[in-house]
């Protein structure tokens, strides 16, 4: 399929049958693909003014749920942070795309046989615990509950947002798994925990509605990385296997075109953008201490490295090429190089260090180490060692926006 403009009005309704075909398929065939007319109009405007934040509707106890919400879920409805007409349907009922409950796992020299060097995989890691979960799979199950480094978890992921995200899935004290409501608000996707059926955002990891409303996730960090990246930092780390249970076209994307950069997002319906940087626009986004950053992609490839400080904790934020996008072309390997960018506190050992790039390698300035995008000092008198993980994710600024319209935008 060629180069994608924007979704028009006529081409949404395709998508929307694209999508739940592709995702509620029961055989490996390849999903249909949708089409996409172009509609100039929708290209997003840059003014200069800094985004002003929208105020958010307060939610009216008396506002009834989603439509069909009722009959599928067993949740105190009557309880929402929320207003119910920001909620849409995306297509698919609930468990329509299926989680994965039983992850199963092979080596990394398994997984090389079907995952290319440049593929995008998230990467997670707890104590000695190393984990990739190929976007590929996650693009047709969207959450897996697992236990790594004997923690109960959830690893996610939003393919309209391109947001992935670890939390703990332990609500007062007790474990419970997730799944897909089939709903999106402003295009992020609504998870449902199975203990009480509350609807969760996966953007913020806040409940929205039902039973536990109100209540927080705790996030984990989590990165998108190449699976070269992966497999030379953890060459006996776990990968998540493509035998779930389910028969799905694993390494085809049916959202081809998705992430051009003049497309508007599908299905939003929130927030207007803050026309600072394009709606699709990628960005790692940090909120630390009650200040939120996002460090736009088309910024970082220029710099490598940017040494910032975001709620008054030292971060580092690093850039490399080599990871493909999985929403460009047809396939999840085949997408044009968008680099992966991760965020570090720059504190070690009592130091904090600053970085550079010095033309082909990130180093810190106090000793000269080298390191990598994953925060490990490569060669030096710091080897072996490795920065602390910020949870810093992956968003389209349309997403992050929506959600943190206060955001500061790094400019070098």
């Amino acid at each position: 399929m060629g180069q994608m403009t924007a979704f028009g009005r006529g081409a949404a309704a395709t998508f929307v049958t694209a999508v739940f075909l592709a995702a509620c398929a029961t055989t490996s065939g390849a999903p249909p693909v949708p089409t996409v007319v172009s509609n100039p109009t929708t290209h997003p405007t840059e003014p200069t003014e800094p985004p002003v934040p929208s105020a958010t509707p307060t939610p009216n106890p008396d506002e009834p749920p989603p439509a069909g919400a009722q009959g599928q879920f067993k949740t105190d409805f009557s309880r929402h942070t929320v207003p119910y007409s920001d909620i849409l349907s995306g297509g698919p009922p609930k468990d329509g795309i299926p989680a994965i409950d039983a992850p199963r796992f092979v080596t990394v020299e398994e997984a090389d046989a079907w995952l290319e060097p440049v593929e995008p995989v998230i990467s997670f890691q707890l104590g000695d615990d190393a984990r990739a979960y190929p976007i590929q799979i996650l693009m047709w199950h969207e959450i897996v509950n697992d236990t790594v480094d004997d923690m109960p978890v959830i690893v996610t992921f939003c393919p309209l947002c391109n947001t992935a995200i670890a939390f703990e899935r332990t609500i007062d004290g007790q474990p419970t798994t997730f799944g897909t409501t089939g709903r999106l608000r402003f295009s992020n996707l609504i998870m449902y925990d199975r203990a009480t059926e509350t609807w969760w955002q996966q953007a913020t990891g806040e409940a929205i509605a039902g039973e536990y409303t109100g209540k927080q996730l705790t996030f984990l960090p989590a990165s998108i990385i190449a699976w070269a990246d992966f497999k030379t930092a953890h060459p006996n780390g776990r990968v998540l296997s493509r035998d779930t249970g389910h028969a799905r076209d694993y390494g085809r994307n049916p959202y081809a075109g998705y992430d051009d950069v003049n497309n508007p997002p599908f299905l939003y319906r929130g927030p207007e953008t803050p026309g600072v940087l394009p709606a699709v626009a990628r960005v790692l986004t940090i909120d630390l201490n009650g200040e939120a950053v996002a460090y736009p992609y088309d910024v970082l490839q220029e710099v490598k490295v940017v040494n910032d400080t975001a709620g008054e904790t030292d971060v580092v934020v690093v850039w490399a090429a080599g990871t493909a996008s999985a929403l460009d072309r047809g396939t999840v390997a085949g997408g044009r190089d968008v680099g992966a960018a991760n965020a570090f506190a720059r504190e070690i050992d009592g130091q904090t260090l600053t970085f550079t790039f010095d033309g082909s390698r990130i180093v810190d300035a106090e000793t000269g180490s080298e390191w990598n995008v994953l925060g490990t000092a490569i060669s030096g008198p710091l080897a072996g060692k490795s920065l602390t993980p910020v949870v810093a994710i992956n968003h389209f600024w349309f997403s992050w926006a929506a959600f943190k319209p206060e955001t500061r935008i790094y400019q070098p």
